[in-house]
């Protein structure tokens, strides 16, 4: 994340500025700019857009003023907010208060788009999105602080790149002695720009995702199925599923975008492992699905039959898959003898059958979607409900697809349309369904190339969105070198109770709090 650097210093505005950690500002006597290079620092300095902002913000300065007023009332808020948040954060690190910690999900959830998984990286083509989504945050940053600061008549003496160290940022200089001598409402609209014009950002991102499939709609059609753009070798789905695939559902749900198969998938790696039979069949062997299975024939079952027993494994070839009889509610007694008590002290049959023939039969059981036919463990007479034996920590899920471009094969002049299929994925689904790369948006015309644009559009907007909304929390905090500083150091300048040196010492007492805090919370977090 990049970091945003104070623009200049205020702590004593009585007494000649002393110098600051980087070079912020140009007094108002020096003309010339240079870059500055060193171990430690180094910055490439911008002034040839000194008079267009300039000459902007004087003809708009009535509409600009008004909009960045708006602005003080949102940093304000946002400055609270975070304080209230490190305060919380600090008594949950400190064991002062209990409780879950939701705020602290959703806060990262809201931030960075995800709530914290084992397991879960982020991922090269990430790492590209954030680094544009960044460089486009802090672009309308500092363009916030620059409209705001020529609005008010206020001189930009040169706009910033810098690297301190290995941290990254930019910066807007202003006229140093001109601004000592405005309002402190009006310095207060400027140090607040850069937050509020995030915030805005955010607002615009979130309005162009919800009108995107509008905006697509004459070259793309959504809200059908996702549509597989990326399979890489290392996941546990390729040779599954190519690219120009669509994913129609997941245990018989259906699956309407990309959104849904992770949301869909996610819950089933939080839900399903507990809610298997693992109170009878527990141990090394491996555990039955209690509510979800296949009506197989009796014959088939005869020819696969392997006798279990608990002291004694057995597995199926590893073309085959274990099936056991399902223990639901309407099948509890087994016709073939064996009662649940029977199971429990002394073992059961278990199936080696072939995963691609048994899902191809109806599906029993109360754990499949609303479309499920039948229902129950009602199977037609010499049929049986045998549920996929699970091992522990492993889930069984059936994932149902369709390949468009072998959908349509003439034969004899008719089209046939029976290309769909069906597959089993035992295994973390967690993880394989972050594995792909799918899109929502599925191109009415032109080559395969075209379907990634949608999705590259998406996860654009949606990063600058969480990029965004960091930075303008992050500038929001109570530290140094940070907007917060100016922004808490503005607004402690209307307290006329105060005497300057009071409101001085509370300001560096706010300063350091919260400079402390961040760094224990921060630290927290990554151990």
């Amino acid at each position: 994340m990049e970091v945003e650097a104070r623009r200049i210093r205020r702590f004593v505005p009585q007494r000649p500025s002393r110098p600051t950690l980087l070079p912020l500002h140009a007094s108002s006597s020096s003309y010339s700019v240079s870059n500055t290079i060193s171990c430690w620092y180094c910055d490439y300095k911008i002034s040839s857009f000194n008079k267009p902002l300039f000459h902007f913000g004087r003809r708009y300065s009535r509409f600009l003023k008004a909009w960045f007023a708006i602005g003080v009332g949102f940093a304000l808020s946002a400055l609270l907010g975070v304080t209230l948040i490190l305060l919380w954060e600090l008594a949950r690190t400190l064991h002062l208060c209990g409780g879950s910690n939701k705020i602290g999900n959703f806060a990262r959830a809201l931030l960075f788009g995800f709530p914290p998984s084992p397991g879960l990286r982020l991922s090269l083509a990430d790492a590209g999105y954030v680094c544009v989504s960044t460089i486009i945050s802090v672009f309308v940053h500092e363009l916030g602080h620059a409209v705001a600061a020529t609005s008010e008549g206020i001189q930009i003496e040169y706009i910033a790149i810098f690297i301190v160290i290995l941290f990254p940022g930019a910066l807007v200089a202003f006229n140093y002695e001109l601004l000592q001598t405005l309002p402190h409402l009006t310095a207060l609209r400027i140090y607040s720009a850069g937050i509020w014009h995030n915030a805005v950002c955010c607002a615009a991102c979130g309005l162009a995702l919800f009108l995107l499939p509008m905006i697509l709609f004459p070259f793309y059609s959504s809200g059908h199925s996702p549509m597989v753009l990326n399979v890489p070798p290392t996941s546990p789905l390729s040779g599954y599923l190519a690219p120009g695939d669509v994913i129609l559902s997941v245990d018989n749900v259906p699956i309407r975008n990309a959104q849904e198969w992770l949301k869909l998938n996610t819950l089933t790696y939080n839900v399903k492992l507990n809610n298997v039979n693992v109170s009878e069949l527990s141990g090394d062997l491996g555990v039955a699905n209690k509510m979800k299975g296949y009506c197989v024939p009796s014959f088939m079952m005869e020819e696969s039959k392997i006798t279990k027993l608990l002291e004694n494994q057995h597995a199926c070839p590893s073309e085959l898959t274990a099936f056991v009889k399902s223990l639901c509610s309407a099948n509890v007694t087994m016709d073939d003898g064996q009662s649940e008590t029977d199971l429990l002290n002394r073992g059961w049959s278990t199936y080696c059958l072939n995963a691609k023939d048994v899902v191809k039969r109806n599906r029993c059981g109360d754990d499949w979607g609303p479309a499920t036919k039948g229902g129950g463990c009602t199977c037609s007479q010499d049929e049986f409900c045998l549920a996929p034996v699970q091992e522990p920590g492993l889930v069984w899920v059936e994932i149902a697809y369709s390949s468009p471009r072998e959908c349509l094969l003439h034969v004899s002049g008719v089209k046939e349309t029976n290309c769909g299929g069906a597959f089993i994925f035992v295994g973390d689904v967690f993880s394989m369904a972050h594995s792909i790369q799918l899109t929502s948006y599925q191109p009415r015309w032109g080559p395969q190339i075209v379907a990634y644009f949608p999705n590259l559009l998406e996860r654009i907007l949606i990063w600058t969105f969480h990029v965004s909304l960091a930075l303008a929390l992050l500038n929001g905090l109570p530290v140094y070198f940070l907007d917060g500083e100016s922004i808490l150091d503005a607004t402690l300048s209307h307290f006329t109770s105060l005497s300057p040196r009071k409101r001085n010492k509370v300001l560096r007492l706010c300063l350091l709090g919260g400079s402390v805090i961040s760094i224990i919370v921060c630290f927290r977090e990554l151990l």
